[in-house]
């Protein structure tokens, strides 16, 4: 998922309904099919993403463009810190994009709140037949399907073989490392390195506390929309947290804060100066880029013996439910997945396709890190692990929760045990249980 959002998350959820989104489930229940029978139109296409995700979408809508002379595509796209919140407007302000690009628990969000389109709607002109499964339930809420994923993506450990090297630390075996090893690693590594470079480029994030839990026989969330992890998990979060942070191993509070929403080519491994980093697979390319160096990805510490790591969406596709042009609209959507043109071009930068032929199709194209990514992630698909349940409305919060609660802890305003009591009471609250 690419990553989410952390800024403005409650305020713009709560926004959007405060102005009436909630009203919009019956105004949306047919909406207009539109295209007055083949007649030029016009959508919108909305993304997050950096220059080089631009260009390659471009060129993917030009592509679809030259094949559907009719549908012209204007395309909307930012940073990933505005995102959300500009999202959250348009849609209050019935002008949201006719496709959306979503992450994590936005597609539930939305839909809940009747602002997606259900996609059985427009079934023949989006063609969903070749999609994993698997990939298919991720986009679905309450059974019915509202999103479609861009391809997979997993949690992995990114790391810079060079940083190491210069530091005299070996590599990890991630067959068998625990969350102590990869502490002591990163420590090591700061121990070693010039000023400014770090084991290991964040303390830990949102994503980090599901894959925590997870180890722990938890889970973020149950398949009935509740909590499903206790506070002494939240609570040992925080402690290896600020423990990392004090030790040396990872930035300082400050340091940390100020890096928590800069572009990939900002992040102290996009910079050269992180030894590990623990984020999304997809990021791998972007990463390897910026820093000039070949990464690798390692398993995350601690999957033995009970694995927390889980198959995700990178991202999803998905229709507004007051789109003119749902047509349209789902044939971009269908050409994305679907289009061999379009699969060339955009290969992993949205994820490891969830089309199996699309997969082929980009197999011998793939850079090596685009190798690196594939690999890793047929690696983890042959895993035994736990079922992954969607966030309940409300749960978008619950990421901004974790990074505010987790910055108070960092600069000793709370301690873990209290934080913990905090975070359980705040997210109890955000998703109403």
């Amino acid at each position: 998922m690419a990553r989410k959002s952390l800024r403005s998350i409650r305020k713009s959820i709560a926004f959007f309904t405060a102005v009436g989104l909630l009203g919009l489930t019956t105004g949306c229940s047919s909406p207009t099919s539109n295209q007055a029978e083949g007649g030029p139109v016009e959508i919108r296409f909305s993304w997050w993403g950096n220059a080089t995700r631009a260009e390659l979408t471009n060129k993917a809508i030009k592509e679809f463009e030259a094949a559907n002379p009719n549908i012209k595509v204007k395309p909307e796209y930012g940073d990933i810190g505005g995102y959300f919140d500009k999202l959250a407007t348009q849609v209050a302000a019935n002008d949201a994009p006719d496709v959306i690009t979503m992450g994590g628990a936005y597609p539930a969000e939305y839909a809940n709140r009747g602002a997606l389109l259900d996609l059985s709607k427009v079934e023949g002109s989006l063609d969903l037949s070749k999609m994993d499964q698997g990939a298919l339930e991720n986009g679905q809420v309450q059974s019915k399907q509202y999103g479609v994923s861009t391809g997979a993506n997993a949690l992995a450990i990114v790391v810079n073989p060079a940083v190491f090297q210069a530091a005299g630390v070996a590599l990890p075996d991630d067959s068998k490392w625990s969350w102590d090893d990869f502490a002591k690693t990163a420590e090591d590594i700061t121990a070693k390195s010039p000023k400014g470079t770090y084991g290991t480029a964040t303390v830990l994030t949102h994503d980090s506390l599901d894959a925590f839990a997870r180890q722990r026989g938890e889970s973020l969330y149950t398949q009935d929309g509740q909590l499903g992890l206790g506070k002494e998990t939240v609570q040992d979060y925080f402690d290896f947290s600020v423990k990392l942070s004090e030790s040396g191993a990872a930035p300082s509070a400050s340091e940390t804060v100020e890096k928590l929403n800069v572009s990939t080519e900002q992040t102290l491994m996009g910079m050269g100066q992180a030894g590990m980093m623990l984020t999304w697979t997809n990021s791998l390319t972007a990463l390897s880029k910026a820093s000039g160096a070949e990464l690798k990805l390692l398993k995350l510490p601690g999957e033995t013996p009970t694995p927390g790591i889980w198959l995700q969406s990178s991202q999803f596709y998905t229709i507004s439910a007051r789109s003119k042009h749902t047509d349209a609209a789902a044939k971009l959507v269908s050409f994305l997945v679907n289009n061999e043109a379009a699969a060339k071009i955009i290969q992993s930068d949205r994820g490891v396709p969830s089309n199996s032929g699309m997969r082929t199709a980009i197999q011998d194209l793939l850079a090596p890190q685009g190798k690196v990514e594939a690999a890793y992630i047929d690696q983890i698909g042959k895993m035994d692990f736990a079922p992954t349940f969607i966030g309940p409305t409300g749960s978008t919060a619950v990421s901004e929760i974790t990074a505010r609660i987790n910055t108070e802890v960092l600069f000793k305003r709370l301690t873990p045990e209290k934080a913990a009591e905090q975070w359980l009471s705040e997210s109890k609250a955000a998703i109403g249980k």
